[in-house]
């Protein structure tokens, strides 16, 4: 799922068509030049946006495993049966919510949303779980552990935490109903919720929450959580948990290293606020800023250590000010063409691997979610991509479930795939963006509430 997770992955590589033509001879009389076909009619933002979202929703409803309904860790257009019984556990929970985001805006049936869901939860409440905890990956038929890599075969808090912001969001949205379907779906969804024992992943000791435990290893892998990265909602519904909660110290010493997640350094001129242990002084791939901020809002958000919104917001504009700079001269970075994030990647062969691009590892590949996926920071500047997107290379960046994970301009290459932690963060954020729907669920939940409040969280959105 990660930056620092390698997948092996199938080679392929996608060639960009070019045409030419010949010369007119002189002589011979040449024929009228036929009149300009009037220009396509230009899409409003607001259409935009509603595409896309739409777009890249089919991921989640068109190609969901069709026993599971959950979602499926990646779709190759050139190979769709590849890995098609593998479940993405945190790409899941991403699914729940643009599900969600699918109801609001009238994209899917309610009542047909509503059964899916059902089963989605119902298969969540029978598979493998090692302390409450679901594991990165997931049989789709059968609701077993598929190891993610040698010691990796229990749960996996991480993608736990990104499971449980969509059940949390998917009790908010269905408790008040009268619909005694929606209503049980409310009760199943808060049920899985509260069992999860997030502290037993703190090991008994008060430093931190451990990403991974595994029948067979224990805590061998000993990943601590610690900021800046993607965990910080992990932490937030860990202090959050009616029956299983943490404490404040873990949070102190786990996510904020001490204070150590404080960042003093600047580029091009914007602070970078924040940094992630071991990464120095500049920034790290934009997926940091997007898998925690799906449903916790971090507009107004603060704690002792950091403003959360603008934390997000420098994050992206120095994404968006390093592409107009271009440092290593890649063809076609700039206004249009920005955003580094993990992501499929192209191989030195030519072919197809994954990487955790980020200014300091460049590899000249932009994905498509970084940009889109951070609209609410960078309204501007994500219209730019989204635009360039639909309406200069829809043709050979956009496929059946939105825009394809990764190209790499200065190479013609495109990742003609998708994953489902990319696709997942887009339609979201974007909704977000235009009506902190997801958020405003999240955030008013009682228990979040708490939890914020329980580890000195303030917001001048939100009464905590």
């Amino acid at each position: 799922m990660l930056g620092f997770k390698n997948f092996l992955l199938v080679s392929s590589i996608l060639a960009l068509l070019s045409c030419s033509g010949s010369e007119e001879s002189p002589a011979v009389k040449p024929e009228p030049v036929p009149p300009t076909p009037p220009p396509q009619a230009v899409l409003t933002e607001a259409e935009l946006m509603d595409k896309v979202q739409r777009d890249v929703l089919r991921y989640f409803w068109e190609y969901a495993h069709p026993e599971s309904k959950l979602t499926r860790e990646r779709y190759h257009v050139d190979n769709p049966g590849f890995d098609a019984s593998v479940l993405s556990a945190g790409g899941s929970g991403f699914g729940m919510l643009n599900i969600l985001v699918g109801i609001k805006n009238g994209y899917v049936p309610r009542s047909e949303a509503v059964a899916r869901l059902t089963t989605a939860l119902t298969f969540l409440q029978n598979a493998d779980r090692f302390h409450g905890a679901w594991p990165h990956w997931i049989n789709g038929s059968t609701g077993k552990v598929l190891p993610f890599s040698a010691k990796d075969d229990g749960g996996d808090l991480v993608e736990t935490a990104f499971i449980a912001q969509g059940l949390i969001a998917v009790r908010e949205y269905f408790k008040n109903s009268a619909n005694a379907q929606e209503k049980e779906l409310s009760e199943k969804a808060d049920t899985l919720w509260r069992a999860i024992e997030w502290n037993f992943y703190t090991q008994g000791k008060e430093e931190g929450l451990y990403w991974h435990w595994s029948p067979n290893y224990g805590f061998e892998m000993n990943m601590k959580l610690q900021g800046f990265d993607e965990t910080l909602v992990t932490y937030i519904l860990a202090a959050s948990s009616p029956e299983h909660s943490i404490s404040k110290v873990n949070y102190e010493r786990g996510w904020a290293r001490s204070g150590a997640v404080r960042s003093a350094s600047s580029q091009y001129g914007i602070p970078v606020l924040a940094q992630h242990n071991g990464q120095g002084t500049g920034v790290g791939p934009l997926f940091w800023s997007h898998y925690s901020f799906l449903c916790l809002n971090p507009m107004g958000l603060q704690d002792a250590y950091l403003d959360y919104g603008k934390v997000t917001t420098n994050h992206a504009q120095i994404q968006y000010q390093y592409a107009l700079a271009n440092p290593k001269k890649w063809k076609d970075y700039g206004a249009k063409h920005w955003g580094l994030t993990a992501s499929y990647s192209r191989a030195s062969d030519g072919g197809t691997t994954y990487n955790a691009h980020s200014p300091q590892n460049d590899l000249g590949v932009i994905s498509p979610t970084a940009a889109l996926s951070s609209m609410p920071f960078t309204p501007k500047e994500s219209m730019q991509h989204l635009r360039m997107l639909y309406e200069e290379r829809a043709s050979s960046l956009v496929g059946v479930a939105g825009p394809y994970d990764a190209y790499a301009p200065h190479y013609n290459w495109v990742a003609n795939r998708y994953l489902a932690i990319d696709q997942g963060t887009i339609g979201v954020m974007v909704e977000n963006h235009k009506s902190s729907f997801l958020w405003d669920l999240f955030m008013n939940a009682p228990e979040i509430k708490l939890g914020l409040k329980k580890l000195g969280f303030t917001s001048s959105r939100y009464t905590l």
